[in-house]
């Protein structure tokens, strides 16, 4: 049979569109097939149940009827009587459908208008999911495209099969791009939403310039070299830390490359943002100190349960390691994922001025001994009360110019401030009153309890209901700032291990968990610690033999 010329345009319009928007050639036919079955509707009853099926080898329209098979016909639009259908196909029964043949479909202006309304919205729906399912999966890539228009700052940016943008706050200071202008991004988010998924680019992004050295350093895209960690302050400085898994490879010479070329290349495409290549270190302070560069270092003081960080710097190099505004330090902490503090050779020695006196005063106030002894306290070493009074009494009178009757009266006077302190504490504890069922808790001492009582923390239930930084503190960054929270227990010596504990006995003491449960609870937590490890082990191994392989 052959085939006419309106069927034969047909097929060529479902090729031309899949082909121009991508998607299959079925997709588009089962378009056509709704937009005829709502015409069909229109034509025949909105009521009718039409199906339309279009041949995809000759183009041919079917138009069926769908007649459901009941006992009484009540719509004869929808329904057929049992025994008609038995007359039709002998192997019908209740409540199957009967497919009735429609004569062909003449559209009219407003039945065709509708039909390209369907087909267009159909056509688009298959688009958007296309270009989604297609970029979901590039999430961390760079990408290249050609600007296409720019609007309010923003940049719009065809890709070839999709589009993306790049918004003001994700471009570069000071750049500008213009319609035709080849663009290149790093792909860090795709969202479907209401107008159809939404591919967000970016150049401010850390992770673009990591790309870009992996793409310009072979060492890196083949996993020698490892990007550990990137900190950008975009348009103006950058730092990125490197590691090498083969120790004959240098990872910072590698990333500069021969001249500078490799760098420079990175450089040109981040409009001249000046880049510190930082060999990482698995430890803190040598890394803090790597980042800190160019500014050399002379001391370096770690409190790692608040990962913060003390830096000594020499006079002359206070203004190089904190850099223009703040910059080089905010970028190191960002690196290095401390807080950092740094300070001048003349500063720490007025800070540690300052604290001996602090203790020789504390020991002169609270020992009733003269300043002599009160500097000799704190010159060998003891920063509080309770030191000198738990202390082997040789440690005291090994000082100079003490014998043993003098320890034995400074450990006298030591222990007798402290009781009095103690007995002065219990009753502000009371005054506050804070429950006597704290004391029962392991490692509350009578000044911590003040200090809970103070931050309204008074009963077992109380402190059950804590989380571990109301009692430690916790640390915020946003917007590369690092700002500290203080709780209720910062100012005593307490980790985070420590005070979890505490919370953990005082849940055990107001009856929410039993101490089968908590001992249940760690033993799990072990093991999936257990796990982990041996997860990772296995992981090491396979990649391992892989290597070899």
């Amino acid at each position: 049979m052959a085939i006419s010329a309106n069927r034969l345009e047909l097929l060529q319009i479902a090729d031309a569109v899949a082909r121009e928007k991508s998607i299959d050639r079925n997709i588009v036919i089962t378009a056509m097939e709704d937009a005829i079955q709502k015409a069909a509707r229109s034509r025949y009853g909105t009521e009718t149940e039409v199906r339309a099926e279009i041949n995809s080898k000759t183009g041919e329209i079917r138009l069926q009827r769908l007649l459901q098979v009941v006992e009484t016909v009540e719509n004869v639009s929808t329904e057929i009587s049992l025994d008609e259908a038995l007359a039709r196909n002998p192997e019908a029964s209740l409540g199957d459908f009967i497919a009735e043949p429609l004569p062909p479909l003449d559209f009219g202006r407003i039945a065709a208008q509708s039909a390209k309304q369907v087909i267009v919205q159909k056509v688009r729906e298959a688009e958007r999911d296309r270009q989604f399912d297609e970029f979901k999966d590039r999430v961390g890539e760079v990408v290249n495209g050609v600007v296409k228009r720019a609007e309010y700052g923003n940049v719009i940016v065809d890709l070839g099969r999709g589009e993306g943008i790049v918004r003001r706050d994700e471009l570069i200071p000071r750049e500008a791009f213009r319609t035709g202008d080849r663009i290149r991004a790093y792909i860090y988010d795709v969202r479907r939403e209401q107008r159809g998924p939404q591919i967000f680019l970016s150049r401010t992004h850390p992770q673009f310039m990591a790309k870009l050295f992996a793409q310009e350093v072979p060492e890196i895209y083949d996993g020698v070299i490892e990007i550990r960690s990137v900190a950008r302050d975009p348009g103006s400085r950058a730092k990125i830390a490197v590691i090498s898994k083969d120790s004959s490879i240098d990872p910072v010479g590698a990333c500069v490359g021969m001249r500078g070329s490799r760098v420079q290349a990175v450089v040109g495409e981040l409009q001249g943002e000046k880049i510190d290549i930082i060999p990482w270190n698995d430890e803190p302070a040598t890394f803090i100190v790597n980042a800190l560069q160019p500014a050399e270092v002379a001391k370096v003081v770690l409190d790692e349960d608040a990962e913060r960080i003390e830096v000594v710097v020499p006079d002359e190099q206070l203004s190089l390691a904190i850099g223009r505004r703040g910059q080089n330090v905010r970028l190191a902490s960002q690196l290095t994922g401390w807080a950092i503090d740094i300070m001048t050779e003349n500063e720490e020695s007025e800070r540690r001025q300052k604290e001996f006196q602090e203790r020789s005063n504390l020991f002169m106030e609270a020992l009733n001994v003269d300043e002599m002894v009160g500097q000799l306290l704190a010159t060998e070493g003891f920063t509080s009360v309770e030191e000198v009074a738990y202390v082997e009494l040789d440690e005291i009178s090994m000082i100079e110019g003490f014998d043993n009757d003098t320890a034995e009266e400074i450990q006298a006077r030591a222990r007798d401030y402290l009781e009095e302190l103690e007995t002065r504490l219990d009753q502000e504890r009371r005054d506050l009153g804070v429950s006597d069922d704290l004391r029962t808790i392991d490692g509350l001492t009578t000044a911590m309890l003040v200090a809970l009582g103070k931050d309204d923390v008074k009963s077992v239930e109380d402190l059950a209901g804590c989380a571990t930084d109301d009692l430690v503190g916790w640390t915020e960054r946003k917007d590369g700032e690092t700002k500290r929270f203080e709780g209720a227990l910062s100012a005593f010596d307490v980790s985070r291990a420590d005070a979890e504990a505490m919370i953990m006995s005082a849940r055990v003491s107001a009856g929410w968990v039993t101490e089968e449960e908590l001992n249940a609870q760690q033993e799990d937590g072990e093991v999936a610690d257990d796990a982990e490890a041996v997860e990772e082990e296995t992981e090491e191994a396979a990649a391992g033999a892989i290597l070899k392989g």
